[in-house]
């Protein structure tokens, strides 16, 4: 059982196990550099984002503010309005960004069927 011949991006050499015949583990083989990415591409989409958690968490609390009677009902409204485009903006950036994904897989499908 020999190690994987790779050096990680830290400099240190990768501990895993060699599966491939090149000496390369599955995570540094380069003939499954596509499939990481996709598994990685789809990780990201399937948890939501730092600026969506934060949007939601204003949210909240102008929920909570507006109940406790902390902050004005027509301030609570404005805000509440301003969270709603900018959700709206995250959301349109993240139908880009799958969209330009997408793009790219159809293109590396066309290139391997070689059109």
């Amino acid at each position: 059982m020999s190690l994987c011949r790779a050096t990680k991006a830290n400099g240190e050499p990768c501990k895993g196990v060699a599966t491939e015949p090149d000496g390369w583990c599955w995570a540094h083989a380069p003939e499954h550099a596509g499939r990481r990415s996709r598994m990685a591409s789809r990780a990201a989409r399937a948890k939501p984002s730092r600026e969506l958690v934060g949007i939601k968490r204003q949210l909240q609390e102008l929920t909570d503010g507006a109940l406790a009677g902390k902050v004005e009902r027509g301030v609570a409204a404005v805000c509440g309005q301003l969270l709603n485009v900018k959700l709206r903006a995250v959301e349109l950036e993240r139908r880009i960004r799958e969209s330009d994904e997408l793009e790219a897989r159809i293109e590396e499908l066309e290139q391997a069927a070689g059109h």
